[in-house]
């Protein structure tokens, strides 16, 4: 029966860390069973006579090869020695395979495993789990894969999934690291139809369970953030190099909590319907019961408040100011057209 590739790959690495001297591959060949039995004296029978050793070479060679890379792959570091006689030989010296300490806290190794499930859904998906591996192999106490996150532990409030399971957030996470402007259709809050957007993609940051995008709008040509969840069809990447300048700090959530009214300018008063909209409530400044099932509240205004009240439809009423009345008057009669 076949030795298992990750059998053979650990007896590699076995082999190349115990040994004090560089091992030749016609060493190696001999000693790990996975090539005797792949590569012994059945090998040679199999193929007969003629070219039978030269076959074998050539097969042992490709895969020696592959399982140098993976093991490479996976954060060995193999030397190539070549010796007096010319002869190649290998080893993995223990001083170079030994992690440094580690001297993560508590947040810092909880943010690391947050930071990981992100990319459960994306292409770094492997990567993030062999990094996590590594870390509990040396010792870190990180939280396994669906594990319960102990309430008594400094991170317990975390979420421990992160998810991303927007289509467009691949292709923009890949173009934000490549620094690949991006094209993709629109359709903002506000738009009964999508526009074409041509983005220059910065960074990727998660807010309030919604991902967003930042980067330079080529056709307003002024900064932008753009939510996932309102991009439709595929986003595709163009041709060139970014037009203006990456800057060093993008305040993504400050500007999404600009434009969703978590920055307040003033205050409004609304009419809320007993019983109801408690996320408004949550915010008020003070409520005052006014009898026939109706609340008056103080909330903080700002801009895309009016956006947020539609949401609540008949079960609010807009008090003052008149500015914020009319906005959320002029949305209602268009969802009511549309």
């Amino acid at each position: 029966m076949a030795i298992a590739k990750a059998e053979r790959l650990m007896n590699l690495a076995l082999c190349l860390l115990g040994t004090r001297r560089p091992l030749t591959k016609r060493e190696l060949r001999s000693s790990i069973e996975a090539y005797v039995e792949a590569f012994g004296p059945g090998y040679a029978m199999a193929f007969g006579n003629g070219s039978a050793d030269t076959g074998g070479d050539d097969a042992f060679n490709r895969m020696f090869e592959r399982d140098k890379d993976d093991l490479r792959e996976l954060g060995l570091v193999i030397e190539t020695v070549e010796g007096i006689d010319g002869d190649v030989g290998y080893l993995a010296r223990r001083d170079s395979n030994r992690l440094p300490p580690i001297t993560l806290d508590a947040e810092e190794a909880a943010a690391l495993g947050l930071a990981a499930k992100v990319w459960q859904q994306a292409r770094l998906a492997g990567a993030a789990s062999g990094a996590l591996q590594k870390l509990r192999a040396a010792g870190m106490p990180l939280a396994e894969d669906g594990a319960d996150y102990d309430a008594r532990q400094p991170h317990s409030a975390l979420e421990p999934r992160i998810p991303a399971h927007e289509a467009a957030f691949e292709p923009l996470m890949l173009a934000c690291r490549d620094r690949r402007p991006v094209v993709f259709d629109y359709r903002k809050s506000t738009a009964a139809h999508p526009e074409q957007r041509q983005v220059e993609p910065w960074i990727l940051e998660c807010w309030r369970g919604h991902w967003y995008v930042a980067g330079w709008d080529r056709d307003r040509k002024a900064e932008r953030v753009f939510r996932l969840s309102r991009i439709t069809g595929k986003v595709r990447s163009r041709q060139g190099r970014f037009t203006a300048p990456v800057p060093d700090h993008v305040t993504v959530r400050e500007t999404v909590e600009s434009w969703a009214g978590e920055t307040a300018t003033g205050t409004a008063r609304i009419k809320l319907r007993a019983e109801h909209g408690y996320p408004l409530r949550a915010r008020a400044l003070s409520v005052r019961a006014l009898g026939d099932g109706w609340d008056e509240l103080e909330i903080p205004n700002g801009h895309g408040l009016d956006a947020w009240l539609v949401e609540f439809g008949p079960d609010v009423v807009v008090l003052e100011p008149a500015e914020l009345r009319a906005e959320v008057i002029d949305r209602l009669r268009a969802v009511a057209k549309g």
